[in-house]
């Protein structure tokens, strides 16, 4: 499992899950603290975390890090992983690595394909995506939380 973040003009470093499901804990210590919060920081007041309705997004230790770090997420219909802008990029990176040559193997190959991948991945990618999250937003009301063709 992987978890990377975005924004305008920039992006986190991809982190990578090793061992273990995630928890509302693990979450907290590999990513909350280490890159949210700092990144965070960068942003500025402007920052606002988006993550979906996982249940180790969802945790009591998570809910109150974010509190007690002044950090405002985003709130978001359930059912709509439509406004998740991660998930096209998640694509994204699948296609590129799917048209490595030589394709990786093993588990430690796909791995470093990924972090290459995703460290070389052009701004313009996702800012392109964030640019898209105000329309997305107002289909997402007008069919009340439903899907939308994104």
């Amino acid at each position: 499992m992987v978890w990377e973040g975005i924004s305008l003009g920039g992006h986190t470093d991809m982190h990578v899950f090793h061992g273990g499901t995630l928890t509302g804990v693990r979450y907290r210590d590999e990513i909350l603290d280490p890159y949210v919060r700092s990144y965070a920081g960068v942003i500025g007041n402007d920052f606002i975390l988006m993550d979906d309705n996982t249940r180790p997004h969802r945790a009591v230790v998570v809910e109150s890090y974010l509190e007690g770090h002044g950090l405002e997420r985003m709130e978001w219909p359930a059912q709509s992983p439509d406004l998740n802008l991660i998930e096209p990029l998640w694509d994204y990176l699948g296609r590129q690595v799917a048209v490595l040559s030589p394709p990786p193997r093993l588990l430690d190959e796909l791995e470093q394909s990924l972090l290459r991948v995703w460290s070389s991945l052009p701004i313009s990618v996702s800012d392109n995506l964030i640019d898209t999250m105000e329309s997305r937003r107002r289909q997402c009301i007008q069919v009340r939380g439903g899907h939308i063709p994104y």
